[in-house]
């Protein structure tokens, strides 16, 4: 079913409002500047108020024409009534209806058929400062980037959270950084803003139709070579939200193994999309022969990680004869260290030339002594436990040591040592159409 859609004017002010609020109008057959989306779902105790206190604040800070959009996805209480309500008595203020539930359903509705040059939305329960509303939109205004998203996990940001929520969003974002190669800090925050125009070029490429959308939004603009500003916030946890934590997790983590298989396949078409939009691509001279993609990175990874355990057992024989044996086993790991870090550098994620060598080599090594730190604390660990134990125990936990010693050296390889450093991009020009 088509959204129902009520339209009032927009960016005007009303007749009871302050001379002094510096809002710009714009001239007859301008286009509104900014739409701000407030997606809700069974929100009938909290939409008004929180309308009310997010039009307040646009009038009297917000320097450019605007447009709020109550998006209501399928609510069953009184929020449909509500927002109509508001759209038919505020001028800046217009409800949208959708039968089927979805933020990212929502979103993806109201940014398509927007004719606003900046599309953005928060959260109703308006967890985050609006004083961070006009820093979020300027870089769009401006051209200086392509979206825009608050960020609560930046020193300069100010957090007030529970602990639980505060592990699962960094252990989220984490493990965007790891299987995705993420360059974003935070992609749960909801407080984000785009360009029209390249909401056009990416909201069709966008699957999801709840809480992953904006995952896949950013995870597609910044492999796509786009520029993604950051803007620290203050945010305030909302206790009383209705997100089902563990069903969202789930959802997201289907949602990052269907993206990275798309990455990892070539199934988007992430170099139309920075043609279309004027940007260079986002590594401007890739080395041929080696892979991008996570999968195949892994088994690179995992071939020459065969061959470095190979190459210390060959080292740690020819050097016991020399010396005892844990001054031979270190030696010999040292020495596969920086031949391991070499290889991968190389031939895994084809990073070619002097520049940055040592650094990465330093890198290298500080990845290994975790490992390193990982098993010996493993074995002091199970001498504590179990002490006396036989040695196919102490050989079985060396093994689960290593394993998770080694998924974390792919992850810290792939998110810290190497990770690829997006071109600048070339600004498009339809960069000149909004105002400055």
């Amino acid at each position: 079913m088509s959204p129902v859609l009520t339209d009032t004017p927009a960016g005007t002010r009303p007749p009871d409002a302050s001379d002094t609020a510096p809002l710009l109008l714009p001239a007859p057959g301008d286009r509104t500047v900014l739409d701000i989306v407030v997606p809700v779902h069974n929100e009938q105790d909290d939409l008004e108020d929180s309308v009310r206190r997010l039009l307040d604040h646009l009038r009297g800070s917000f320097p450019y024409s605007f447009r709020i959009t109550v998006a209501d996805n399928a609510s069953v209480d009184d929020t449909p009534m509500i927002a109509a309500r508001l759209a038919a008595t505020l001028p800046e203020v217009r409800s949208v209806r959708l039968e089927a539930k979805g933020r990212g359903r929502a979103l993806r509705t109201v940014w398509s058929a927007s004719d606003a040059l900046v599309l953005a939305y928060c959260d109703v329960d308006l967890s985050t400062d609006l004083n961070a509303v006009l820093p979020l939109v300027a870089p769009l205004v401006s051209g200086h980037s392509d979206l825009a998203i608050g960020t609560r996990l930046s020193k300069a940001s100010r957090v007030v959270r529970g602990a639980k929520r505060e592990f699962i969003s960094r252990s989220y974002n984490l493990i965007l950084r790891g299987a995705l190669s993420a360059g974003f800090s935070d992609a749960q925050c909801g407080f984000k803003a785009i360009r029209s125009d390249v909401a056009r070029q990416l909201l069709p490429l966008v699957e999801d139709t709840g809480w992953f959308f904006d995952t896949e939004l950013l995870v597609l603009a910044e492999k796509a070579g786009l520029r993604i500003h950051e803007v620290p916030v203050d945010w305030v946890d909302d206790p009383n939200s209705s997100v089902d934590i563990v069903r969202t997790a789930t959802d997201d983590l289907k949602g990052v193994w269907r993206v990275g298989r798309a990455l990892a396949t070539g199934a988007l078409p992430l170099g139309e999309i920075r043609a279309q939009l004027g940007r260079e691509p986002l590594d401007p001279t890739p080395v041929p022969g080696v892979p991008r993609s996570m999968p195949f990175q892994l088994a690179r990874f995992a071939a020459i990680g065969i061959a470095s355990t190979v190459a210390n057992l060959v080292l740690f024989v020819a050097l016991r004869g020399l010396m005892g044996a844990i001054a031979a086993n270190v030696l010999a790991m040292l020495i596969c260290a920086i031949a391991n870090t070499a290889a991968n550098r190389r031939f895994t994620f084809g990073v070619r030339g002097r520049e940055r060598a040592a650094t990465h080599q330093f890198q290298g090594l500080v990845v290994f002594g975790i490992g390193l730190l990982l098993t010996t604390g493993a074995l002091a660990l199970l001498g504590i436990l179990a002490p006396g134990v036989h040695t196919a125990v102490e050989v079985a936990v060396i093994v689960v040591a290593n394993l998770v010693a080694t998924v974390i050296r792919f992850v810290l390889f792939r998110s810290w040592v190497f990770r690829r450093r997006p071109a600048t991009p070339v600004r498009s020009s339809s960069e000149s159409e909004i105002p400055a």
